[in-house]
């Protein structure tokens, strides 16, 4: 679980491109492979990605240690 915010307004579906567009940029990933899943008019949300699940998972983990220990 990953908490994100972003200053857009939730209206019109704004904030929810704005968390996709955040993930997409962080992952290097175009946002045309994220899609909210669940949780589109709420605070909580699920977000799938479409791909391989070894790169994906290779990805995320990259980018988790860059987050928790800073880029090398």
């Amino acid at each position: 679980r990953l908490k994100i915010a972003v200053t857009e307004a939730p209206a019109d579906g704004k904030a929810n491109e704005a968390v996709l567009a955040l993930l997409a940029k962080q992952w290097g990933l175009p946002k045309s492979r994220f899609a909210i899943e669940a949780g589109a008019t709420g605070r909580s949300k699920s977000v799938a990605i479409e791909g391989d699940a070894t790169e994906l998972a290779r990805r995320l983990e990259t980018w988790w240690q860059e987050q928790a220990f800073g880029k090398r």
